[in-house]
């Protein structure tokens, strides 16, 4: 694998440094995002397509690296030639599969997550309730988010962001990937007419979008890298027995319940 910028989106990169007089040490293309990382850091997803507004599922979790646009299932044939990554969902924020990610760009130092068994990695920060005062924990160098040692950033955007305030050559950390661990085969498992994406681990995930019904655990800056860093998924089927007369006057319920019309019943004379 190459450290590179990739090909696909890197014509504005060059318009503008031509535009602005760039000189033979390349320093101008240092620092710019190739069009396909900022558009899939910038890029809207599971919202409807437009295209396909009158369609069912047609919710855009594709990512086309080449057209540095996200589309929805529907879409896929239409860009059937070009590479393609999905996004999925965890509590209404945008992740990425690790293995997908990292073929594309270096994700050293960014925490991963792990749910259902799979590792992902946001593609933006996220809002926190509360922030830890520098030095008392190990925290985002870009939004002071507790993390584990040794991350140094909570997403994608965080570190591209930081690297691009320092100054640093963001073609370090670009790969020039095979394009055929992005073809359209990838997406079989993903059915425009139900709502099932059948990952590796076997598990069903509706829609391509992982939630968390127990949403974030409000959680102290000692142990909060720890409890979200594991946010497994696990389906939790909880089934209540019905009481009787568990409700609202019982002793009522059960009486009125049990009456039952006709000549009452007498007890035969001994």
């Amino acid at each position: 694998m190459v450290r590179e910028a990739y090909a696909y989106g890197s014509t504005t990169a060059a318009s503008d440094m031509e535009m602005s007089g760039g000189g033979g040490d390349g320093g101008v293309m240092s620092n710019m995002k190739p069009a396909w990382l900022e558009g899939l850091m910038a890029e809207t997803f599971f919202g409807g397509c437009g295209v396909h507004e009158n369609r069912r599922k047609n919710e855009k979790n594709v990512f086309c690296l080449h057209c540095c646009l996200s589309i929805c299932p529907h879409c896929l044939h239409s860009h059937r030639s070009h590479p393609l990554l999905q996004v999925r969902r965890y509590v209404y924020h945008d992740v990425v599969r690790l293995g997908d990610l990292e073929k594309l760009i270096d994700c050293s130092y960014i925490q991963p997550y792990t749910i259902n068994g799979a590792k992902v990695i946001f593609l933006n920060q996220r809002p926190q309730s509360r922030t830890c005062k520098q030095g008392s924990a190990n925290i985002c160098l870009t939004c002071d988010r507790i993390l584990q040692e040794p991350f140094h950033f909570c997403s994608l955007s965080c570190k591209v962001d930081h690297l691009v305030y320092q100054g640093e050559d963001l073609s370090g950390i670009l790969y020039r990937f095979d394009e055929s661990d992005f073809t359209i085969s990838q997406f079989e498992g993903l059915r425009m007419d139900g709502s099932e994406v059948i990952d590796d681990e076997g598990h069903m995930i509706p829609s391509s979008i992982i939630e968390d019904p127990l949403q974030y655990r409000a959680s102290s800056c000692s142990n909060e890298a720890t409890s979200d860093s594991v946010m497994s998924q696990e389906p939790q089927v909880i089934k209540k027995k019905k009481k009787k007369g568990s409700g609202f006057l019982p002793g009522i319920v059960l009486s009125l319940s049990s009456r039952r019309k006709g000549a009452p019943q007498r007890a035969p004379l001994s």
